[in-house]
């Protein structure tokens, strides 16, 4: 093995470590509580060593949202490989993805709540984010319409989960009645087709 080639696995080792520190210490005490001094200090190593591989917080949430898409894109791929049928597919997809949303607070959070400098929505998103984006687009095509714009309806069946899932967390919504709202709006979007 290189020198270089060494160099890089350790870098890649302690950014892995940034980043799991980053999420543990967020999941534990929240976004407010993850500073790079605080990071530094959980990490053993100076500040300047976080620095060198990432430009501040905001850098650090994004390596974790890149992380927690990829995660969701295999909790969804899951969820609906293992459903058979359009309707339980998509119920299936939305299951998992408010469940993933309710397991993992902060993880999400840094997915889909806090800013992060990360491009949504394009062709220059990172591969994790498309994966994600693809796999409820994977469950919401079959139950589509003819005509259907199939990514603005996925994006509209998204961002009916990430209510669901922001408005349970802070308690606007009971959660005795999530999985009679889930039925209702995976009704809604099959209506007539499946």
């Amino acid at each position: 093995m290189s020198i270089q080639t060494r160099r890089e696995r350790e870098r890649a080792e302690r950014e892995r470590l940034i980043v799991t520190a980053a999420r543990e210490l967020a999941e534990a005490e929240g976004w407010d509580a993850v500073t790079t001094r605080r990071l530094a200090a959980e990490i053993e190593y100076s500040q300047p060593v976080l620095y060198s591989h990432f430009k501040g917080k905001d850098a650090i949430m994004a390596a974790v949202a890149v992380e927690g898409c990829a995660e969701l894109a295999v909790e969804l791929r899951t969820a609906r490989e293992a459903a058979s049928g359009a309707r339980a597919r998509l119920a299936a997809v939305g299951s998992a993805y408010t469940a993933f949303g309710r397991r993992r607070p902060a993880l999400y959070d840094a997915m889909f709540t806090h800013a992060v400098d990360l491009p949504f929505a394009t062709p220059e998103a990172p591969a994790p984010l498309q994966e994600a984006f693809g796999e409820l687009v994977r469950a919401v095509e079959p139950v589509a319409a003819d005509g259907d714009d199939v990514p603005l309806l996925t994006e509209t069946f998204w961002a009916s989960l990430h209510g669901l899932v922001t408005l349970m967390r802070s308690a606007r919504l009971p959660e005795a009645g999530h999985a009679r709202r889930l039925d209702l709006l995976i009704g809604h979007f099959t209506a007539g087709r499946v």
